[in-house]
């Protein structure tokens, strides 16, 4: 009989005095889990001390799949034996990370997949420094243009671009809007 998560099969367990159990005998059933994804794909019994249980779970057989196919079981098993506990699901993660790499990209691996994302973010942060630049720029422009602006009215200019922006728009274009009501002179106020 067999369930989703477990086998449930009858044994009787050994007779100390004989070599074989008298097969007669009644014996309650034995409940067996679910073998390992790493067990079923190898096709061997799972143990309850498997070292690959905890890592490659039943519900996941691509995941053993993908790391057999680029390390081998022996050595998957080798390296997790030679590591603390608390080492193994990163261990594992890194494997299976690696393990992918390796399959989309043969020569390089993870260290190409790493090797294009610096080269990403150096192109990424060219263009950020360029357009700050270009921010600066427009900024220094803006403050020419409105300390001409304050020179061509006959009044001082403030201490700050912002201060100048918000003094001038809020102030002076007001006032030209009032006197004339009209948005060409204002335009021509501006730019001539």
């Amino acid at each position: 009989m067999e369930s989703s998560n477990t086998t449930i099969t009858t044994a009787t367990p050994p007779s100390p005095c004989s070599v074989s159990p008298p097969r007669n005998s009644p014996s309650p059933p034995r409940v067996v889990a679910t073998p390992c994804a790493a067990c079923k794909i190898l096709r061997r019994r799972c143990a309850e001390k498997c070292v690959l249980a905890p890592y490659f779970p039943p519900n996941d057989p691509i995941k053993f799949t993908t790391a057999h196919r680029v390390f081998g079981a022996s050595n998957i098993i080798k390296f997790l034996q030679e590591l603390p506990e608390y080492q193994r699901t990163d261990a594992v993660s890194s494997m299976v990370y690696e393990a992918n790499a390796r399959l989309r990209d043969p020569v390089y691996g993870a260290a190409g997949a790493i090797c294009q994302l610096q080269k990403q973010v150096n192109e990424l942060q060219a263009q950020l420094a360029k357009t700050q630049a270009e921010l600066v720029n427009m900024q220094c422009q803006q403050a020419n243009l409105m300390a001409f602006v304050y020179m061509e009215m006959g009044q001082s200019p403030p201490t700050s671009p912002q201060q100048s922006l918000d003094k001038f728009t809020f102030q002076n274009n007001m006032s030209v809007l009032d006197e004339n009501n009209n948005f060409g002179t204002l335009w021509e106020t501006l730019w001539t």
